[in-house]
């Protein structure tokens, strides 16, 4: 008997301190958003000043496409779905092809890319398996 409620315990046990872990992360993953927050207010103040420098503007935009970045994965660790994790991976590369300056072949493999993520989540997307909690319309259809 005690075999058994150490096999019921233990995994219980883990996935609460991967959970804390989770939520520690998160922790730190606002505090580092709220840093980039004021780096992209500053950089706005010194891109003001000379507003002919390009280079300012690509570091600008490098900063805040960045603190985007980071507050959709923030969401995507709440949220638990995968509609957060394809948001997250069209906004890298978007980051990618707005601020890095590549090749023409680099540019078509990230628009090859972009357009897979939205056909998978347009057609291959299933909301229904994300959610946690059953809408009104499912329990309807049980009723009758």
């Amino acid at each position: 008997m005690d075999s058994e409620l150490l096999k019921l315990k233990i995994p219980n046990f883990i996935y609460r301190i991967a959970q804390f872990l989770e939520i520690l992360i998160s922790v730190i993953v606002i505090v580092a958003i709220a840093v980039s927050l004021y780096a992209v207010l500053v950089e706005l103040h010194v891109m003001s000043n000379s507003p002919a420098n390009v280079d300012m503007l690509t570091e600008f935009l490098a900063t805040a496409f960045t603190v985007v970045i980071g507050i959709e994965f923030l969401k995507m660790l709440s949220r638990h779905n995968m509609s957060s994790v394809v948001e997250v991976l069209l906004f890298a590369i978007a980051r990618q092809m707005v601020i890095e300056h590549t090749s023409a072949v680099e540019n078509l493999i990230m628009v090859i890319a972009i357009a897979i993520l939205f056909t998978i989540r347009k057609y291959l997307f299933i909301p229904g398996l994300d959610d946690k909690k059953p809408t009104s319309s499912k329990k309807e259809k049980v009723a009758n």
